[in-house]
């Protein structure tokens, strides 16, 4: 990765944000990936969420001071002084609102998750973009993880006929339920699945949820999403001629490998996530919350 661009970043709310910038901006950094930089950031953050708003100002420190981001007052400051854009807030309520801003400047954009919490929102967003000509991904990092991705790859065993995934889930009441640490999970899931799960049932309780999905093929697929005991991503991918672990910390930082598919999405044009699929795990993670509230299986919307 050599070619020079200019990316710009909206949400400095997150320890992604900085995460990205090091790989990025600091030559440094033992991943640090030349040629492209983050060069203009708009802080951003939402007053009535607690993780995101608190962290704004030390993130955006030292996103100037020590990685030479320059701050501006708006998203469409940024979209103006860049060649791409990394939408990092944190806060899934938030980039409908801010993708609208950006669209017309028509910059491929990577949006992190969660990418909207509202499986309306999430269709609106890809209708934008393809209006506008714009490649578009957003995913969990967990996805690109080393670890994962070489257990993805293993298609000696045939194809995949379930996944039983593990990992944190935090709560936090401005992104429900699963949105907030679980996505990372579902997203695990959806890269060893694909589209199509049909319904979805929630066990849960307060140390612990128990997801299971249904998909249209007959094949099953489980996150199990914790709060008290094992705080760590993992999982077992079952094909038709066995399973495999999925050590999660195998190999460089998750972020590493999801940098380099953004990147590689930037140059090319080409979306490396198909939208449907993306589209699926809002809708998804919105029936997956109904069931927990509920404790009935929930069928997907379509």
């Amino acid at each position: 990765m050599t070619k020079e661009m200019k990316l710009g970043l909206i949400g400095c709310d997150t320890s992604h944000c900085v995460a990205f910038a090091r790989i990025l901006n600091d030559p440094k950094n033992e991943h640090h990936i030349k040629g492209p930089a983050i060069a203009v950031a708009f802080p951003g953050g939402s007053p009535d969420f607690e993780l995101s708003i608190s962290r704004v100002d030390g993130y955006t420190k030292e996103l100037r001071d020590d990685l030479n981001v320059r701050i501006v007052d708006s998203p469409e400051a940024v979209a103006e002084a860049s060649d791409a854009i990394l939408l990092t807030s944190v806060d899934g309520r938030v980039h409908l609102e801010q993708f609208r801003k950006i669209a017309p400047y028509k910059k491929p954009v990577y949006i992190d998750k969660p990418f909207a919490l509202k499986g309306g929102d999430a269709k609106e967003i890809f209708d934008l973009a393809q209006q506008h000509g714009i490649p578009l991904m957003s995913c969990s990092a967990l996805r690109y993880a080393d670890g994962f991705q070489e257990v993805l790859r293993d298609a000696d065993n045939g194809e995949v006929i379930g996944a039983d995934l593990y990992g944190p889930m935090a709560i936090q009441p401005t992104q429900p339920g699963l949105f907030w640490y679980g996505i990372h999970t579902v997203e695990m899931l959806f890269a060893s699945m694909g589209r199509g799960c049909s319904r979805v049932t929630v066990t849960s309780n307060d140390d612990h949820d128990f997801v299971v999905g249904l998909w249209s093929d007959g094949r099953i697929g489980t996150v199990r999403g914790n709060r008290k005991g094992n705080n760590k991503f993992g999982g077992i991918v079952h094909r038709e001629k066995g399973s495999r672990f999925v050590d999660a910390y195998k190999g460089r930082p998750y972020y590493v490998g999801l940098m380099e598919a953004i990147l590689s999405m930037f140059q090319s044009g080409k979306q490396p996530i198909d939208p449907e699929v993306t589209v699926e795990i809002v809708r998804f993670i919105e029936a997956a919350n109904q069931s927990r509230e509920s404790g009935q299986p929930v069928e997907l919307s379509q």
